[in-house]
C-alpha cells in the first residue's frame, strides 16, 4: 500500500509541476506578445511623428516659397536680355540679378569663393536657378563664416565679395534681390527657399558644376 501511496504522490508531484510549467510558459508568451505589442505601437507612434514632422516641414517650405519678402526688389527680367557675350557688360544693379552674360556659369553648388567673381559668369548661374549670396565689409566676420557654412550646404547657390555693393549682406536670384543686416535674418534662409531653382528660373535644372571655378 506505501508503495502504490508513494507512486500516486509523484505522479500528482509530476502533474503539479507539469501544470506549473504550462502555466509559466502561457505567462511568457503573454509577456512576450505584450511587449511586441508595445515595441510596435511605439515604433507606428514613431514613425507617425517623424512622417507629420516632415509633413509639417514641407509645407513650412512651401509656404515660404510663396510668401512675400519684406523689401524685395523685381526686375523685369525680359528688358535685361540673356544673350550670351564676350565683352563687360555693364548692369543697372550692383549685384546683377539679370542680363546679358558669358556663356560659361560660375560653380554654383554650393561654392564660396574668398575673392570677387565676374559678374558675366555669376549671372549665367542665376539664370541656372542658383541664389548668389554677397557681401561687403560692413558684414562681420562672423555672419560672413555663419553665410558661408550655409551656402556650403545649399545645391544652386554660390557665396562672394562684392565690396561695390550698398548693402552689408545681400542675396540675389534671377530678377529678385534682398538686402539684409545679419546672417540672422530669417529672410536669408526665405529667399534661399523660395528661390534656389524658384518658378523664376529661366532654366530650372541647368548645371551648375562644370563651369568656371575659384579664380
Amino acid at each position: 500500500m506505501a508503495s502504490k501511496s508513494q507512486s500516486a504522490e509523484r505522479k500528482a508531484r509530476i502533474e503539479e509541476m507539469r501544470r506549473a510549467e504550462r502555466a509559466r510558459e502561457r505567462r511568457n508568451r503573454i509577456i512576450t506578445i505584450t511587449a511586441s505589442a508595445v515595441v510596435v505601437v511605439a515604433l507606428v507612434g514613431f514613425g507617425g511623428y517623424i512622417l507629420n514632422k516632415e509633413s509639417d516641414k514641407k509645407e513650412q517650405q512651401q509656404a515660404a516659397a510663396k510668401a512675400p519678402i519684406k523689401d524685395e526688389k523685381s526686375w523685369d527680367v525680359k528688358k535685361l536680355g540673356r544673350n550670351h557675350v564676350t565683352e563687360p557688360v555693364k548692369y543697372p544693379m550692383t549685384p546683377p540679378v539679370g542680363g546679358d552674360h558669358n556663356q560659361v556659369w560660375m560653380n554654383c553648388q554650393g561654392d564660396v569663393y574668398k575673392e570677387p567673381v565676374p559678374d558675366v559668369n555669376a549671372v549665367h548661374s542665376l539664370e541656372h536657378g542658383a541664389v548668389w549670396v554677397t557681401y561687403n565689409d560692413k558684414a562681420s566676420d562672423a555672419d560672413v563664416k555663419t553665410l558661408g557654412e550655409k551656402v556650403e550646404k545649399t545645391p544652386y547657390s554660390l557665396m562672394s565679395p562684392v565690396k561695390e555693393q550698398p548693402g552689408a549682406i545681400m542675396l540675389s536670384a534671377w530678377g529678385k534681390q534682398v538686402s539684409v543686416e545679419s546672417a540672422g535674418d530669417p529672410r536669408v534662409d526665405q529667399f534661399l527657399t523660395k528661390y534656389v531653382q524658384g518658378a523664376q528660373t529661366p532654366e530650372p535644372g541647368a548645371a551648375c558644376t562644370g563651369g568656371m571655378g575659384a579664380q
